[in-house]
């Protein structure tokens, strides 16, 4: 019985830590600076361009004069047009600070103090927040009744919102020091702390993304009730709508169903609560909902939800390329799941997945002048999509400008023996493990190159592991399961060499294993093959049947219309024998990698009453730089040609 007791109680302890957090640990974006010519130019965009023309865009719209509205600073009535639209302000406040920690911008700063004095304005006396209500009263919009948290389980969002104004509320602090919106936060939580619980109203949100905030907003304060009111917000959910996975206790629940972009709120805000209290029920079902997820309704892309009706999930491998929904914000809280596994696991898995999602479902979100955004990601166009400047929902403009600042803190990880190397960018990173401080740098030209170069900048003689990824693209793996697999072995295996030495690679959960004592400038060099790789779908996932697509690196490549025959894509049929060679264009999309191989193009002559089919060289670009030269065809998915 006495060893029975230690494994019930010290498992806990040694899945989640001592610290009551998650076993691996983040290195925060702040204390990484990328430097490298992919990342560095784009997050720079989003500064200066993708923020303020996204702020522009709330003025213009009445997202911001709601605040001032509500608060008496003007008159005036609701002007935009969702009773949630608070919440992209919110998290724009959010993507803001984390800007302001890379790029120190003193107008942007005064912006969001007079932002936040209008959110103090506008927030009722006993903390309630919700501009729709307070200015519209009774009569507000249809979808949140008559009454305060009538339909918070439905579409009024007044959860949700909450949830974006924790996160947003946290960032400020973090970035600034500053307690007036933090303050305006803690005021708002203890309003739905004493409305919301077991012994008051017993209700849950119908857009998940407060149980992220109320963590955040309990790891910055202290406060367990926010703990709690997060966890209640979870088990509340039952006896709902599927739409909203509140069909079944979240525990019992095995299949990703759905709206996706609620669903990777959930399932991420599972995975904080699970990581602070150690309720392995949550671990065991977001891990089952992983493997659903993964296995059988993800594109190769890394993109989610198939059907527009819901925005979300159809049943497995239902996954059509021409009306594929793919939400650029479903890609975001995909990529917030992934991490969070990972914290939990410490497996290469769900970082290989992360990968194919950041480089290509998610990024195809914003173009790359960073003022016009995809909300769908089609992997087929017949030229009917192009990116717009905004849109009435403009959930995913505003989930860009937080996300994409916040890429350096998904490079490294660290535990109480390791670090992690989780992502490939040139960078220069300061890991603060406690015990000791671990200065790292990297040098690489990826995603366009596998030369990595990593070296370690300690003053002194430090012993510890490194982790290196070695991504699954490397070698048999196009996607934990097997919906994707390669059509072909890798011909040429990665290489790690550490002071010009080659060593053999400890694989371990997928990572190179490396557990040295490391000198300072010790510097070790990995090699990854960046071969052009086929692709096939499970021949259950229909929409793909007979096709093939190509991946070179983490990127997915696409035929799009201004680099092939006539202008089109849809009329083109590939060699799958044939050897496909890439090469770098500077000169292209700012610089980009593409992929050439013989195919055929065909040709209509209706006057005529017949095809033709003619020779041509089948070019692709990666499939996150389509559409930035217009509107046309474009296709990830190609036929072979008949031998």
């Amino acid at each position: 019985m006495r060893n029975l007791f230690i494994t019930l109680v010290l498992l806990p302890m040694t899945l989640f830590g001592q610290s009551g957090h998650y076993p691996i640990q983040p290195v925060p974006f702040t204390s990484v600076t990328v430097t490298d010519n992919f990342w560095k130019p784009r997050i720079r965009t989003n500064h200066e361009v993708t923020i303020p023309i996204a702020f522009g865009h709330c003025e213009a719209t009445g997202r911001v004069k709601n605040f001032e509205v509500a608060g008496g600073l003007t008159e005036g009535t609701f002007c935009s047009a969702y009773p949630f639209d608070d919440s992209d302000v919110f998290k724009i406040v959010e993507g803001a600070s984390y800007s302001l920690q890379t790029f120190a911008d003193s107008a942007l700063e005064a912006y969001l103090d007079t932002l936040i004095y209008k959110f103090a304005m506008a927030q009722e006396e006993d903390g309630y927040l919700y501009t729709n209500r307070t200015i519209m009263g009774d009569s507000g919009h249809e979808w949140i009744g008559t009454e305060r948290w009538q339909n918070t389980h439905l579409y009024s969002h007044e959860l949700y919102n909450m949830g974006h104004f924790f996160e947003a509320a946290v960032a400020h602090y973090n970035a600034t020091g500053k307690r007036s919106m933090l303050d305006l936060a803690i005021k708002a939580a203890n309003r739905i702390d004493e409305d919301f619980g077991w012994d008051a109203k017993v209700s849950y949100p119908g857009h998940q993304g407060i149980a992220i905030g109320l963590v955040k907003l309990y790891r910055v304060s202290g406060d367990e009730r926010y703990l709690d009111l997060a966890k209640f917000f979870l088990d509340a959910r039952k006896d709902g709508m599927e739409y909203n996975q509140a069909h079944k206790p979240v525990t019992e629940q095995t299949e990703a169903v759905g709206h996706a972009v609620r669903a990777t709120y959930m399932y991420s805000g599972m995975a904080d609560v699970a990581a602070i209290t150690g309720d392995q029920d949550y671990i065991d079902a977001i891990t089952r909902i992983w493997q659903d997820l993964t296995w059988t309704k993800t594109y190769v892309t890394g993109g989610i939800g198939a059907s527009g009706g819901n925005e979300g999930f159809a049943e497995p491998y239902h996954l059509p390329n021409a009306t594929a929904y793919c939400e650029t914000c479903a890609s975001i809280g995909n990529i917030f799941f992934n991490q969070r596994l990972f914290l939990l696991y410490g497996e290469a898995r769900y970082y290989d997945l992360l990968e194919r999602i950041l480089y290509n479902a998610m990024l195809s979100g914003v173009s790359l002048s960073g003022d016009h955004f995809f909300y769908p990601n089609v992997l087929e166009s017949d030229g009917s999509h192009k990116r717009s400047e905004w849109f009435g929902c403009a959930c995913c403009p505003s989930n860009i400008t937080r996300f994409i600042p916040s890429v350096p803190g998904y490079i490294y990880a660290y535990d109480e023996e390791s670090v992690y190397v989780n992502l490939y960018m040139s960078n220069d990173a300061v890991i603060d493990r406690g015990k000791d401080t671990v200065y790292i740098s990297q040098y690489t030209g990826y995603p366009w190159d596998g030369r990595v170069n990593i070296v370690l900048n300690n003053s002194g003689v430090m012993q510890f592991p490194i982790h290196l990824r070695i991504p699954g693209w490397t070698g048999s793996t196009a996607l934990d399961g097997d919906l994707y697999r390669f059509t072909e072995a890798p011909t040429v295996a990665p290489v790690l060499r550490i002071n010009g030495e080659q060593v053999e690679l400890n694989i371990e959960n997928g990572y190179a294993v490396v557990h040295r004592f490391w000198h300072p400038g010790d510097h070790l060099d990995l090699l990854l093959p960046m071969e052009v790789r086929k692709l096939e779908a499970d021949v259950r996932v229909k929409a793909d049947s007979g096709m093939i697509a190509f991946q070179r690196g983490p990127l997915v490549f696409a035929a799009e219309w201004p680099d092939n025959d006539e202008s089109r894509a849809l009329n083109l049929f590939v060699d799958a024998d044939a050897e496909a060679v890439s090469v770098f264009e500077p000169g292209l999309l700012q610089g980009t990698q593409t992929i050439s191989l013989p195919g055929i193009a065909e040709r209509s002559y209706s006057e005529e009453g017949f095809i033709m089919q003619v020779p041509t060289t089948v070019k692709l670009i990666p499939y996150h730089l389509w559409n930035n030269r217009g509107p046309g065809e474009m296709r990830v998915w190609l036929p072979q040609m008949e031998q």
